[in-house]
């Protein structure tokens, strides 16, 4: 597909970006190499492909979560200004 000045202009434009003229012929010819290659993967013949979700192994690298005292917990807590139980005390910011 051939892309033209004008027609990055208009992506730009959408995008909001404000570009030089040199900055335009680069990413047009960039956009059009891109749109090229999308071409050339749309022309291969897919028939009797299965579709792929996931092309990784789904593992979970993850450990349970474990909720677990912290023993520095009383050492932070002994340093607020206003505390209840373990918990630090804080004014009221929403009505």
């Amino acid at each position: 597909m051939k892309l033209s000045v004008k027609d990055t202009e208009y992506v730009a434009k959408l995008a909001r970006l404000a570009l030089g003229d040199e900055e335009k012929r680069k990413y047009t010819e960039q956009l059009g190499n891109i749109l090229e290659h999308m071409d050339e993967i749309n022309r291969v013949d897919t028939a009797g492909v299965e579709p792929v979700f996931q092309v990784t192994e789904m593992k979970n690298v993850f450990r349970e979560d474990e909720p677990v005292v912290s023993p520095a917990a009383d050492g932070i807590i002994a340093n607020a200004p206003e505390r209840e139980d373990r918990f630090f005390k804080v004014k009221k910011v929403i009505e």
